[in-house]
């Protein structure tokens, strides 16, 4: 009797261990497809129709930083944001200017002006990137960039 306990504790034992198999190639295979999925989600477009310009940020990891480290909309006020953004886009654009001292970081200018009203969602997005950029690539574009 003993003898048969013991084949039917190693059975259970192997079907368990099957089954716990089963379902890590499962949550691998969902790993895979969010990785993927949010490669292919990682383009914000900021537009604005009736100014008639629009901004694409292409950028692997803004999305789930955005969704999971910004802080919520609403959080600052719009001449907070326009403030920050103009400091920022200024410092941004004097790099872009010089490829010699900066590298390719700054591929391309902003045209930022401050004149015009983006509203909030445009000053909100630009001012996310912007720290997001300064901190994956420890770049300080001047002031204080939140650690959050």
């Amino acid at each position: 009797m003993r003898k048969y306990s013991i084949i039917i504790v190693v059975v259970l034992t192997l079907i368990y261990s099957c089954k716990s198999q089963d379902k890590i190639q499962k949550d691998k295979a969902a790993v895979v497809k969010n990785e993927t999925s949010t490669i292919v989600n990682d383009t914000v477009r900021i537009a604005n129709d009736k100014l008639e310009y629009e901004v694409i940020i292409i950028e692997p990891g803004f999305n789930a930083w955005l969704a999971s480290r910004a802080r919520q909309r609403g959080y600052y006020g719009q001449p907070y944001l326009e403030v920050k953004n103009r400091q920022w886009v200024t410092e941004w654009n004097i790099r872009a200017m010089n490829p010699q001292r900066y590298g390719n970081m700054y591929q391309m200018q902003i045209d930022y002006r401050p004149q015009i009203d983006y509203g909030y969602e445009v000053n909100y997005l630009l001012y996310n990137y912007l720290v997001y950029f300064q901190q994956t690539n420890q770049q300080k574009l001047g002031g204080i960039v939140p650690q959050y």
